[in-house]
């Protein structure tokens, strides 16, 4: 008979295995386990889950280097999510990509879609909501980002990114030579989850049709997904991100490429380096080049 685990317990090494399988490091947590326990484990770990999440202008060497606080979650930062983990639940799959409209019809199409969201209340996450945070920027951008949803501080403003994962974000683009006005950002749902959790799957099949009307709409030539749950819903698939990373997907007419998050940069300072290197492709992909120190 396997050893009886209090409840937290079980369930803390239920999604220890859970994390190493889709890392495909299954070794990690197979030894030295009583081979009863693991079976219960690995069933238990097999079966349908809600995702909860676990109980944010510089030259580049300055973003990826800077000294920042130690990676406690603020609840003004969205993406609690672990980087390597998307929702387990099935994804829709993307709508067919929209006609090409023209560059100067493109603010005009962007306020249609956000009329026919409306005061939405087609999922729970209007419940909670304060403002819905619809998408931010240049309506012809040749750069857009792609987040997973709102936090506290854009509930409250109703624009995307603007606490401190927001505050990074900006640095970035501006290491990228760029400024916020030259992008579009936008997120998978547009009503922030409680707590910042993760979307459940049925929130972001509801919502996400409206970022594909907005991606079709800007149109740009480069898209940015930050974090796992971004990318899962961008691509339809669910996969780690380490095996989406450092290289560029065809997507919908454009190029697609993947990153961590923000605010798991906030937490994680330690992977700076990594994204810095995913947005180096897309300077690649759009013929960029970081600006050079005062």
């Amino acid at each position: 008979m396997p050893p009886a685990l209090d409840p937290a317990t079980r369930e803390a090494l239920i999604a220890r295995v859970r994390f190493y399988r889709d890392l495909g490091l299954t070794e990690f947590y197979r030894r030295p386990v009583d081979p009863a326990l693991l079976a219960q484990l690995e069933a238990a770990a097999d079966e349908p889950q809600q995702l909860r999440a676990p109980s944010n202008p510089r030259s580049s060497a300055e973003w990826v280097g800077e000294k920042d606080p130690q990676p406690v979650f603020d609840q003004s930062t969205t993406s609690q999510e672990d980087p390597t983990i998307a929702p387990r639940k099935p994804i829709t799959a993307p709508p067919k990509v929209a006609a090409a409209i023209a560059p100067a019809d493109r603010a005009a199409a962007l306020v249609t879609i956000r009329e026919d969201i409306g005061d939405c209340t087609r999922c729970a996450l209007h419940k909670g909501r304060n403002k819905l945070v619809f998408g931010d920027g240049n309506p012809a951008a040749r750069l857009m980002f792609v987040g997973e949803g709102p936090g506290a501080d854009e509930d409250a403003q109703g624009l995307p990114f603007v606490g401190k994962a927001g505050q990074l974000l900006n640095n970035m683009i501006a290491a990228m030579g760029l400024k916020r006005e030259d992008v579009y950002i936008a997120n998978v749902v547009k009503c922030r989850p409680p707590g910042n959790r993760t979307p459940e799957p049925d929130e972001g099949n509801t919502c996400s049709p409206f970022l594909f009307r907005q991606i079709d709409v800007v149109r740009p030539q480069v898209l940015v997904a930050l974090g796992a749950t971004a990318a899962t819903y961008l691509l339809g698939q669910r996969q780690p991100l380490a095996g989406l990373r450092g290289r560029v997907h065809a997507f919908r007419g454009t190029q697609l490429i993947v990153t961590y998050h923000p605010a798991y940069l906030l937490r994680d300072p330690r992977q700076k380096k990594e994204a810095w290197a995913d947005l180096q492709i897309a300077m690649r992909e759009l013929g960029l080049k970081p600006p050079s120190k005062a």
